[in-house]
């Protein structure tokens, strides 16, 4: 089930694609939508991308897919040619909703190791703060670890001030990763991850902010970005 403003943004994108083949810039979407900010974009597209109607295709501008569309917009012709299977009848229903206990009997502790800058970098990961409980389906294989992020240098990739990563430990990444870099053993900071020949570049997701670029022994790895926390 969408909200109003989901479902906008939705069939806005969809037809700008249809007409054009270009998805809308952020600007665009904004404007459509009569929204004061970017960032109301930003955490509508996440909405979309988390219920698997569209998807963002990775280093790419602009570059977003509509993988599906709701119910509701399918043309009723089309809906009636659908087959009708009646799963309140077979009682699969209750079969794909666990029971709470189930759910918090799942759940993974993954521990919180302080606060990431995604902006200037600040002091390097501190220790173990506290422990937050998560379901499987937000982490991969491997150890995880979660960071609070302080700054605005990641909006464009969805990532706000006061919002929770999650962090799976490793100590390589591919170019066009998010990662936890550490700067000269002293600080440390969330970032994209571009090489370039034998340096490394430290890329925001925010035009205010300049690209870093470093030489190969200055910047190691600490993890890869694989889920991500908000409150609201």
């Amino acid at each position: 089930m969408l909200t109003r403003k989901q479902s906008e943004l939705l069939r806005f994108i969809h037809e700008r694609l249809k007409e054009t083949g270009i998805a809308p810039s952020f600007d665009q979407m904004k404007d459509a939508l009569d929204l004061r900010s970017k960032s109301g974009i930003h955490r509508l597209i996440i909405a979309l991308e988390e219920r698997g109607f569209i998807r963002r295709l990775p280093n790419r501008a602009r570059a977003l897919e509509v993988l599906k569309m709701p119910e509701a917009s399918i043309p009723a012709q089309a809906q009636r040619s659908q087959k009708f299977t009646p799963s309140v009848i077979e009682g699969t229903l209750g079969r794909h909703r666990p029971a709470v206990e189930d759910e918090a009997a799942s759940a993974v502790n993954v521990p919180v190791m302080g606060r990431i800058a995604a902006g200037t970098p600040i002091s390097a990961l501190q220790t173990r703060s506290h422990t937050i409980a998560l379901p499987p389906e937000f982490l991969s294989a491997g150890d995880h670890y979660a960071l609070e992020v302080r700054g605005d240098s990641m909006i464009e990739a969805g990532i706000f001030d006061q919002d929770t990563v999650i962090i799976r430990r490793q100590d390589t990444a591919d170019s066009g990763d998010i990662i936890v870099a550490l700067i000269d053993d002293e600080e440390a900071t969330l970032k994209r991850l571009r090489r370039r020949g034998v340096s490394i570049a430290l890329e925001a997701a925010n035009p205010a902010y300049e690209t870093r670029i470093f030489g190969p022994n200055r910047v190691q790895i600490q993890g890869k970005l694989v889920s991500l926390l908000r409150r609201y």
